[in-house]
């Protein structure tokens, strides 16, 4: 997957929301060796300083854990993976509803128009 790093906001926290929502989409599975730093860094077309920044706060929260002579591999903390996936979705979904607010939905008629749009139905 693309990395479609924005220069409006600050680049190693791009980073550790496209690791995380690789995670939680299965790209990388519990226990998955990452790539190294400085092939992270390439993919990304980042300095291997802003990779490294961006893997350290991974490793703080525990979502990402290292192994000194081996690398970094993904927590096998399936409980984590899933509460941030909720987490993660969460956000989502408020953002849509502020959005849906601003063209003048009101919740629920927001709800009912994406569940027409799940059905396929249009109006």
């Amino acid at each position: 997957m693309p990395w479609n790093l924005d220069s409006d906001r600050p680049i190693f926290l791009q980073i550790i929301e496209k690791i995380q929502t690789d995670i939680v989409a299965g790209i990388y599975h519990p226990g998955d060796k990452l790539p190294s730093v400085r092939e992270l860094a390439q993919a990304a077309a980042v300095n291997p300083n802003t990779m490294q920044k961006a893997l350290s706060e991974l490793e703080r929260t525990g979502l990402v854990y290292s192994q000194r002579t081996s690398g970094r591999f993904i927590t096998e903390d399936t409980k984590m993976i899933q509460k941030l996936k909720s987490e993660l979705a969460r956000e989502v979904i408020t953002e849509f509803l502020e959005h849906m607010q601003k063209l003048g939905f009101e919740k629920q008629e927001a709800i009912e128009l994406m569940e027409q749009t799940i059905r396929g139905e249009t109006k």
